[in-house]
């Protein structure tokens, strides 16, 4: 069993900076996990916002936070980091942590086994 927690998140103006940090507990160790983080705004689907391969460290972005967006890991604080920069009015969502048990990239909601509880991020114009 895996346990994610979200922290950060909360509300920055337009071209301001967050940092979002997962934490990853539990039995993850000998075995082959991809993390992401999503975002789901209100009346919208959950869509795919990063990606990392926690064992090559191979990053993943939607095209819409190429740029602006870095996902990294710190193996010593089990952890998965979310940089946000230049934040805009729709990079407001509340922001997920998944992790699904196999090492092969993909945005499909569906494919990832284990899910934070969220975090709120708000960005003001």
């Amino acid at each position: 069993q895996v346990q994610l927690s979200e922290f950060g998140g909360g509300l920055v103006q337009a071209g301001g900076s967050l940092s979002l940090s997962c934490t990853v507990s539990g039995r993850t160790s000998g075995s082959y996990y991809f993390l992401s983080w999503f975002r789901q705004a209100p009346g919208k689907e959950r869509e795919f916002v990063a990606g990392i391969n926690l064992r090559t460290s191979a990053p993943y972005y939607t095209d819409s936070v190429k740029g602006r967006f870095i996902i990294s890991k710190d193996n010593a604080k089990s952890t998965v980091n979310l940089q946000m920069n230049s934040l805009q009015p729709e990079d407001t969502a509340v922001y997920y942590c998944a992790a699904r048990k196999n090492n092969y990239y993909t945005s499909y909601v569906a494919a990832y086994d284990y899910w934070g509880q969220g975090t709120q991020v708000t960005v003001s114009s």
